[in-house]
């Protein structure tokens, strides 16, 4: 299996920027939170993530209590920020919520 590159630190605040609901972390990972009315939505919101997570065979951290869904996206394998990640977050941004 080959692992994604990561990138420079030039690269990903530049990929950083274009990005709509994402905060550059120490130019290591990606975070975001995402609100909802209830626990129902919230909980509805991470099982679509996980559903993207799988088919990219790509898993962030997740966190969700009422309400509240918090990510956290860097590739876990190479210990930092690769192509991969901002894919990732694209997708997510693409479903509409914040």
């Amino acid at each position: 299996m080959n692992l994604p590159e990561l990138l420079s630190d030039e690269e990903i605040i530049k990929k950083a920027s274009k990005l709509q609901n994402w905060k550059l972390i120490d130019n290591h990972h990606l975070e975001s939170i995402f609100k909802f009315r209830d626990f129902a939505e919230a909980l509805d919101f991470v099982v679509k993530v996980g559903y993207v997570a799988e088919k990219m065979q790509h898993h962030p951290e997740i966190n969700f209590s009422w309400g509240r869904v918090f990510i956290k996206i860097f590739t876990h394998d190479r210990g930092g920020i690769t192509d991969l990640d901002f894919q990732f977050a694209d997708k997510i941004d693409k479903m509409g919520i914040k």
